[in-house]
């Protein structure tokens, strides 16, 4: 039997992070506000990320450098970007664009809007952290790129450089000095880049459950709720799913890499597609580093958590419904044992959905049918990172007031 029809002033459908950080600004603002997911709140991408609030992830996925390389890079099985081939047909028409936004002035561009976003999200999630009673869960130690050789050191100066370029603070380090900052790594003889600024979460679960605590604390209801249908009705937008039927004044669409459906429902055509994204943990009390480091030439991150290390990262685009990937686990788990040959078998691993756009930006803004319907999606690799100044954006838009970050280079009229 459906649920009675309902009124409510705002409608956040998605419990991952970032739309439980729309849904607790809203809240604490005295916004009247239901979040609307089937799933365990913070339970997908919001969890299983390498726990970095990522001040230093600035550059696009597509960049010239990426282009040039694309073909090995999506066809090598053990490449850190990697394609399903039974996905390529779908994907070609995302591929092209991708390749579009990887020239030179695109890429440059796409780099500045995203480092806008970025400028302040350290600082955005310690303040937020202190006030979710979570704050031992934030460290700023900063977090460090590895360089296996000189050479390797050398051909990262561009990559540097456009950091740099971009606001980002950061330190390159001797082999002799990342020895000391990391005594427990291996030898990396090119040293590495150290990133000072970095805050790295011990537990993303937890804070994220925090997060969810504190919006339901401030008013703020789940109602754990599919939602397959949204239109426009007088007084505000219509949605149904299984057991549902809800009228809202205003919607937000902040359901990551489930977002294009309802999208295209509300009149917008987005070219978003899914990055699956993987992890590898194992328990520990006695951690082999203190703070987040990337291999390089493995293109993934080790992460020290409470408990645990766990390895993250790489990209698979291959959509929403195959199975995960043996080798891509397999292929974490082998290169951090190459690392730590001491490590015994992984105690888990995990396989979850990143909403990817060939822009690298978020999808932040009304609809173009109309201000009732508002998109928060499509954030990456910085779902995490960018939860707490979309949601002050969102907040403004509503309020009808000026956003923190010019919203323009986010709207969904760029497509």
């Amino acid at each position: 039997m459906a649920m009675a029809a309902r009124d409510v002033e705002i409608a956040v459908i998605g419990a991952g992070v970032v739309g439980l950080a729309i849904a607790h600004r809203l809240a604490a603002e005295g916004r009247e506000v239901v979040v609307l997911d089937p799933g365990e709140p913070g339970s997908g991408a919001s969890y299983g990320n390498a726990g970095a609030i990522a001040d230093h992830g600035v550059l696009p996925v597509g960049t010239p450098a990426v282009l040039r390389d694309l073909p090995r890079l999506l066809f090598d099985r053990d490449s850190p970007l990697a394609i399903r081939k039974a996905a390529l047909p779908t994907l070609a028409p995302w591929l092209l664009r991708f390749a579009r936004e990887s020239l030179p002035a695109r890429a440059r561009a796409n780099g500045q809007a995203i480092a806008a976003l970025v400028a302040d999200a350290c600082d955005r999630w310690l303040g937020l952290g202190a006030d979710l009673g979570a704050a031992e869960h934030f460290r700023r130690r900063g977090c460090l790129y590895l360089y296996d050789s000189p050479a390797a050191r050398r051909a990262a100066e561009t990559d540097i450089a456009g950091r740099r370029d971009l606001g980002v603070t950061v330190e390159m380090v001797t082999a002799e000095e990342l020895g000391q900052l990391e005594p427990g790594l291996p030898g990396f003889s090119g040293g590495g880049a150290y990133f000072p600024n970095v805050v790295s979460l011990t537990d993303p679960g937890r804070v994220v459950a925090a997060l969810a605590e504190a919006a339901w604390q401030a008013g703020a209801r789940h109602l754990p709720h599919r939602v397959d249908r949204l239109e426009r009705v007088t007084g505000g937008v219509r949605l149904t799913g299984p057991d549902l039927s809800l009228t809202a004044a205003r919607t937000v669409i902040a359901a990551g890499a489930h977002g294009r459906g309802l999208a295209r429902q509300a009149g917008d055509r987005v070219p978003m597609d899914t990055e699956r994204g993987y992890h590898v943990e194992w328990d520990m009390k006695d951690l082999p580093l203190t703070r987040p480091a990337s291999p390089t030439r493995l293109g993934f991150y080790l992460c020290p958590m409470q408990g645990r290390l766990r390895s993250a990262g790489t990209v698979e685009l291959g959509g929403l419904h195959a199975p995960p990937s043996p080798h891509r686990i397999a292929r974490l788990a082998e290169g951090t044992r190459a690392l730590f040959p001491d490590l015994p078998e992984p105690s888990r691993s995990w396989m979850g959905f990143r909403p990817s756009l060939p822009d690298s930006l978020p999808v932040i803004g009304p609809s173009r049918a109309g201000a009732e319907v508002i998109h928060a999606y499509g954030h990456g690799h910085l779902g995490l990172t960018l939860a707490p100044v979309t949601a002050a954006m969102v907040a403004a838009m509503v309020a009808g007031g000026p956003p923190p970050v010019d919203p323009a280079p986010y709207r969904v009229t760029r497509f």
